[in-house]
C-alpha cells in the first residue's frame, strides 16, 4: 500500500476552481482510505512544487485539470522524478487533449466521429465554414471551455477576437442532435452509461459545474445492445490512446448512431461527478475508488 500520496490540484489552467474541488474530495476520500496526504496547490514556480515533493511520495494523485496538468506536461515532470502518478501517461495525455489528434486516431480505429474542420479563427468570424448548426472548440482545452453551438437562428458568431483567448486555429465539428453519453473507464472495463440532461440546451462549462445544471440519468435508457455498444466505444477509444487507470468517454447518440467526441484522461472527481457516480452505481465507493487509482498509480519508465 503506497503510504504518503501528494495530491496535485489547482493549477492556472481555465479549470483551476474544478481542480481544487476534485483535489480537496480526493484528500478527503484517501484519508478516510487511510493514506498520509499532501495537498499541493500547483503554481507556475516548478521549483517550489519540486520543493514540495520532497520528500518523495510514494504516489501522486494528479487532480489537475485543463492545460499543463492534462496535458502531458505534469506527467512528464513526474516520470523524470519517478514518482508514480494516477490517470494517463504523457503520450496518451498530450494525444487525448490535442482533439485533432485524438480524433485522427479513433476513426483509424474505426470508431464514429463526426465530422470536422481546422480552421483560423478568422475564417470563423468571417462566416460560415460548415453547414449549420456546428459546435465550435477549442484545440486543446477541456470541460467544455470555450465551446459553443451556432444555430440557424445565430445572427452572429458568440465570440470576437477579443474574446478568444484559445489561439488562432480552432476546431468546427458538426452537432449532432440527440443525447449527450457518457461512459467511464476503470482499468480495463466500462462502468456504467449516463445520458446527461441540461435546461441550458448544450452541457457546456455551467451546465457541468453548476448546482443543479445538469441531470444525469443512470443508466441510460438505451436498450440492452445499445449500452452495451456504448460501453464498447468507451474501452476501445481508452485504449486507442493508450490511456490507464481511470478515463471517461464523451459522445452523442442520435437515435441510431454513436458520436465519440473526446476521451477526458482527468475526469472531475467530486463525490457527485459523473464518474465517481457511475463507480458507485457499479458497486464502488468513492473511498474505494480514489485508493484504487492511487495503488494503481505508475509512472513511463
Amino acid at each position: 500500500m503506497s503510504q504518503h500520496v501528494a495530491i496535485l490540484m489547482g493549477g492556472w489552467s481555465a479549470e483551476r476552481e474544478v481542480s481544487l474541488v476534485s483535489g480537496a474530495a480526493v484528500a478527503r476520500g484517501l484519508k478516510k482510505s487511510g493514506y498520509q496526504v499532501t495537498s499541493i496547490d500547483v503554481q507556475k514556480d516548478m521549483g517550489a512544487l519540486l520543493t514540495r515533493l520532497y520528500p518523495r511520495p510514494d504516489a501522486a494523485f494528479n487532480a489537475l485539470h485543463g492545460r499543463f496538468g492534462e496535458d502531458g506536461c505534469v506527467q512528464g515532470l513526474l516520470n523524470i522524478l519517478e514518482i508514480p502518478y494516477t490517470h494517463s501517461g504523457l503520450m496518451a495525455s498530450a494525444l487525448a487533449m490535442d482533439k485533432p489528434m485524438a480524433k485522427r486516431l479513433f476513426a483509424e480505429q474505426g470508431l464514429p466521429v463526426a465530422e470536422h474542420k481546422i480552421v483560423r479563427r478568422d475564417d470563423v468570424l468571417a462566416g460560415d465554414v460548415m453547414e449549420r448548426p456546428y459546435v465550435i472548440k477549442p484545440l486543446n482545452e477541456g470541460s467544455s471551455v470555450g465551446v459553443y453551438i451556432v444555430s440557424e437562428e445565430d445572427d452572429e458568431m458568440p465570440f470576437d477576437n477579443v474574446a478568444w483567448p484559445f489561439g488562432d486555429m480552432v476546431m468546427v465539428e458538426q452537432f449532432i442532435p440527440g443525447k449527450e453519453i457518457t461512459v467511464a473507464v476503470m482499468g480495463d472495463k466500462a462502468l456504467a452509461v449516463t445520458e446527461i440532461t441540461t435546461e441550458r440546451g448544450f452541457y457546456d462549462y455551467k451546465a457541468k459545474y453548476d448546482t443543479g445544471g445538469s441531470i444525469h440519468v443512470l443508466p441510460a435508457d438505451l436498450d440492452r445492445q445499445t449500452y452495451q455498444e456504448a460501453l464498447d466505444i468507451a474501452v476501445a477509444a481508452h485504449r486507442s490512446l493508450g490511456c490507464r487507470g481511470v478515463s471517461r468517454a464523451d459522445m452523442r447518440f442520435d437515435g441510431k448512431n454513436f458520436y465519440l467526441l473526446e476521451i477526458n484522461t482527468q475526469p472531475g472527481m467530486t463525490e457527485t461527478s459523473l464518474v465517481p457516480e457511475q463507480a458507485a452505481y457499479s458497486g464502488i465507493p468513492f473511498n474505494d475508488l480514489v485508493s484504487w487509482m492511487v495503488e494503481n498509480a505508475e509512472y513511463d519508465q
